[in-house]
Order: structure tokens, then sequence, then C-alpha cells
């Protein structure tokens, strides 16, 4: 995969005109808590924490988007004809921008009809949205609660004090922010309790060692390079990092070569800070059983964290989440073996797996297939009342216009801005877009586009927007 690239977006742009929440479509599913709006039955997760805001831009005023808002449409909107569908979309899924690899699913959300099948159990590379499954495979087995705790135990040897870590990449350097996903857990925090707990033993001096081997095997993934690192796209996967290894608050950010002992190395420099006296080499370490516990901060609850990371697309919080349900279910760690629980998680939900393959967590690595109908049974799953753990999975998608990866797409097709919800995808050669859309009669639909031969991106690109913002407009009956 050397020479592929995603490209950076900013998260919040200015929309003028964007939501035109005078369409009945967006009623429904903005009621439903599958789109974003007013209309919500149930308390909304907050949002995940945005990246800078690019110069002169700022975020629709939410008076505005309560107003003229029409009664919402049951489930009793009409389906579209698959007929009519299928007519209408081969010549946007022929578009030459998208190549002459495409694949492409329509389902019906709530029923799981099947809608359009354009080569949709074929398998095609998927990029970052293959994020979906371990969204999805996270949320179903460590459920949208569950949180992970990071600790400052006692080392085997004297005044040895170890940094255990529990898989949270997102770490603040400083304070933990309540509000926050990225940095709910601070390192000060936790230095501060270990200082407190030290000074009461009648210790000063300690030597700092990190234990991050929960994660196993190697750090980079299949077709990772250096060069990824540098250019902020990915760090080598490990147990603990602040802010995911990045070296400053932007997004694209260059990554630490080694997100561990670069934690271990604040939490170090924290405790010295607090009158403790760190000495030697920060270096990785194993802590004993059943230690000593010093401190302790906890990161934001799964739901937090899945919605930032399908805003974001940040590749090293999909890997956490990849090997902390490999990690659960008593399986090996390292990158096959992760992805292979995810996989495995998907089909536990009933979702066909057949001909699907992930070689990471976040699509980044060289080798990862998946079929286009993969992709909508999973968002239809996550639709279905059945499964209400998935739910995070649909309200943490990127918003066409409006947020995450999606904020500076569709600005220019006001009647998709708000109306399209999904996770994006793009390497060299390969865009995707998967998620769902509230269409001009109020039925919710899930869709998925995978072409892995296109010619350039930003062409490929406008042709997957194309395809979604015709599904928001076409009733097609």
């Amino acid at each position: 995969m050397a020479g592929r690239r995603r490209a950076g977006v900013a998260v919040a742009v200015t929309v003028a005109a964007a939501l035109l929440l005078g369409v009945i479509g967006y009623a429904a599913a903005d009621v439903y808590d599958l789109a974003p709006g007013p209309l919500t039955v149930a308390t909304p997760a907050p949002d995940p924490p945005s990246f800078p805001t690019a110069p002169g831009a700022e975020a629709p005023d939410a008076g505005a988007l309560a107003a003229d808002v029409p009664s919402p449409v049951g489930t009793d909107a009409p389906v579209p004809d698959p007929a009519v569908l299928r007519s209408l979309m081969a010549p946007l899924l022929a578009d030459a921008a998208l190549g002459d690899s495409v694949s492409a699913s329509v389902v019906d959300a709530l029923t799981g009809e099947v809608l359009l099948d354009s080569a949709a159990a074929t398998p095609r590379e998927p990029a970052s949205v293959a994020k979906l499954l371990t969204a999805a495979a996270a949320l179903h087995r460590l459920g949208p609660d569950h949180t992970v705790d990071t600790h400052a135990v006692r080392g085997v040897a004297p005044d040895e004090v170890v940094l255990l870590a529990g898989g949270d990449v997102l770490l603040a350097a400083g304070a933990g922010d309540a509000a926050a996903a990225n940095g709910r857990a601070g390192l000060a925090d936790l230095a501060a309790q270990t200082a407190e707990a030290l000074a009461a033993e009648g210790t000063t001096t300690v030597t700092v060692r990190v234990d991050d081997s929960l994660f196993t095997g190697p750090r980079m993934g299949p077709g990772w390079t250096q060069a990824d690192v540098a250019a902020g796209f990915v760090a080598p996967v490990t147990a603990i990092a602040v802010n995911a290894g990045r070296t400053t608050d932007e997004r694209y950010a260059p990554r630490v070569a080694d997100p561990a002992l670069a934690a271990a190395s604040v939490f170090a420099s924290l405790l010295t800070e607090r009158g403790i006296t760190v000495v030697g080499e920060v270096v990785r370490g194993i802590a004993p059983p059943d230690p000593l516990v010093l401190g302790t901060i906890t990161s934001a609850p799964l739901a937090d964290v899945v919605g930032y990371m399908l805003a974001t697309s940040d590749n090293n919080v999909a890997e956490a989440l990849a090997r902390l349900v490999a990690a659960d279910a008593g399986r090996p760690t390292a990158f096959a073996d992760a992805a292979r629980a995810v996989l495995d998680e998907v089909a536990m939900l009933g979702a066909d797996t057949t001909g699907a393959t992930l070689a990471d967590g976040s699509g980044l690595a060289d080798g990862s297939l998946l079929p286009a109908s993969l992709l909508t049974q999973v968002l239809t799953l996550a639709a279905s009342p059945d499964h209400p753990e998935l739910r995070p999975l649909l309200t943490g998608l990127p918003v066409a216009a409006l947020s995450g990866t999606l904020s500076q797409r569709f600005a220019e097709d006001p009647a998709a801005a708000g109306l399209v919800r999904a996770k994006t995808g793009s390497l060299s050669g390969v865009t995707s877009l998967a998620g769902t859309v509230a269409d001009v009669d109020g039925r919710l639909l899930a869709f998925a586009v995978l072409a892995d031969a296109v010619p350039a991106t930003d062409p490929a690109r406008e042709a997957a927007d194309t395809v979604a913002a015709t599904l928001v407009a076409c009733g097609c009956r």
C-alpha cells in the first residue's frame, strides 16, 4: 500500500442554507435518532470533539436547525421500487470516474429488503469504510458503555512505578476533559494520584516503566510505511497513547514512533513536576500480577470513542478497538487475529461475512476485501430495534456538509446536505462511501459504494457522492 493516502478534511464548515429540514425524510430519520436534529426520542451521545475549525468556518446555528420541521413520517413511508432504482443508478455506477471495479448495495434500512444489488457480493478493497465493521464488533462485544482504565502500579523492583496500559489511545497529556472523547482521561490526573500515593508511603524517587503488553504482534500493519507515520495517517499500534500518537493537535500532525514510550515519558515528566524524582530511562516493563494500584484514570464510554473514530476516521483508534475485541474474546491481538475477531463478531450479529477479509481494523493495510452487501447488512443491523447497542454506529457517522470527514462534501448539493450520513474511504485507487440516507419520501435507506480501481480520487469521490445524493432525491416509485 505504499503511496496510498487518505485526504484530510476539516471537521466543521459553514453550511449556508444546508439542511433543508422541511424535507420529510430528514424529520423521519431525525426522530429515530438516525440523522442529526432536534426531534430525538433519546438523549443523544455527545458529538466527538472536533479538530481546529478551518479559518472562516463556523458550526451551523442549532436554533436554525429546529425551524419549520414538519411532523415526522413513520415506518409506513413508501419503499423505492427496485426496478426504478436500478434504472436510475445504472448510469451513475457506470461513471468512468469510478473505474471498472465497482460494487453497490442499497437496502431498506428498516426491513433489510434489497433494493439494489450491483455486484454487491463481490469483495472490493474497502479503505476506511472497514471501520464500520470494527465499530459494530466493538459495540456488540463490549457494549456502548464500556470504558477502559489506565493504571499506575507498583512494579516488581523497589521504587518502580509501572504505567499499565488498558487500551486507551486517546489520553490527554494534561488534565482529563469530562466532556471529551479524545482526552477524557488525563495523564496529569494520573500523575497527581500517583505522586500523592507515593508521598504517603514516603517514596520520593522512582523509576518509570510502561507495560503495553495487552496488544501483541507487530506494531505496523501490512503495507504501512514510515511515510504514513510522518504524514500523520497512523502511528505504530500500542496499547496506550496520547492523542492517538499525534505530535500536535492537528489532525494530520506527524505521529510519534513509539506512542507507548512517548506516553510514559509524559507521565514521568508530570511526576517530576509533582515532586517525585524519576531516575533512569523510561523503558518497557511488565507489571506484577495483582499489583498495588497507585492511581487510575478512565476513558470515555465506547459509544463516544466509536463516534470519534468514525467522525475523524482515526486509524489508531480503530486498531485499538479491534484489539480490545480480540482481547475480550481471549484471543491474540496481532493484526490478523484482531481482524479475524472483528469479522467473527460481525458474523455473530447475523451478517453474512462470506468473501470478507480484513487485514487490520482500520482499512489502511494491504489485503482487506469486503462485499458491499456486508456493509449494508451491518448498517441495517445498527438501525434495528433488536440491536440498540449498535445505535452509536449510526449516530457517529459523519453528516453531509456538516461534520467529520463529510464536512466539506455535498456542500454544493443542498438537497443532500444533512440527509446523507456516511463513512468515507479513500486510498490511492480506492474510493468508498457507506451509510444511510433519508429519501424524499422519508424512507431510511442503507447504501454502500465500493470502487477499487479509480483513475483519480477527487472525481471518484464526486461520483460516489452523486450516488448518495440521488438516493436522497429519488422516491423511485
